[in-house]
């Protein structure tokens, strides 16, 4: 437990910061997630929108912390060439 008021204000800080990270990555999983949907359904138009929409997201997420440049880098990578890869 945190006893110092140092250790007590950092660990309101990382609630606060988790609540918002949380967000972030669920935000950006839903996004991942319409990708898949569009994929599964087999319509190239709605994947190709969705992955429009997702990047900046992924991106997003990159830049404040919340993903790794690499992960998200080889998450768009995998879903452009299924993408690609629809009829």
């Amino acid at each position: 437990m945190a006893n110092s008021p140092q250790s007590k204000k950092r660990a309101r800080q990382n609630e606060r910061r988790f609540a918002v990270n949380k967000a972030r990555r669920s935000r950006i999983r839903t996004y991942l997630r319409k990708v898949e949907e569009a994929i599964a359904s087999g319509d190239k138009d709605a994947a190709q929108a969705a992955l429009k929409e997702c990047q900046p997201e992924l991106m997003r997420g990159v830049s404040k912390g919340v993903f790794h440049k690499n992960t998200a880098a080889r998450k768009m990578s995998r879903l452009s060439s299924r993408v690609k890869a629809l009829g």
